[in-house]
């Protein structure tokens, strides 16, 4: 048996939550949490931890050099480093609009990255 202990970043609270696991990494119990939202999160931080993703993408010919942009959904934690060294080789013509998206299913995740901002043409 095992304990893993997090900080709950599902709400302001910053709950410390445990996270008692079996030897085959099922959860047993979560203890520690004030809502249901610190539940959920432990369990998935435990089993199958996701981030959201945030950086910005180069564009060409628009009134800005780049444009912020950031995943609609969270990614795999472990693809994090790899969706943004793919996000990093892009390069995307002005003029941009929230909520283009700049780049479908990154990396067969199933996770669009979006524009955050507007980038009008020069």
């Amino acid at each position: 048996m095992m304990v893993k202990d997090i900080i709950c970043v599902a709400c302001p609270m910053g709950c410390q939550i445990s996270v008692e696991l079996n030897d085959d990494g099922e959860i047993l119990s979560v203890t520690g949490n004030t809502c249901k939202r610190g539940d959920a999160y432990a369990r998935t931080e435990c089993t199958h931890p996701e981030r959201s993703l945030t950086t910005t993408v180069k564009v060409s010919g628009g009134v800005h050099p780049v444009v912020p942009v950031k995943s609609a959904k969270a990614v795999p934690k472990d693809k994090v480093k790899d969706c943004v060294k793919e996000i990093a080789k892009l390069e995307i013509k002005a003029p941009v609009k929230i909520g283009d998206v700049v780049c479908a299913n990154i990396l067969g995740t199933g996770v669009d990255i979006v524009a955050t901002n507007i980038c009008p043409e020069a």
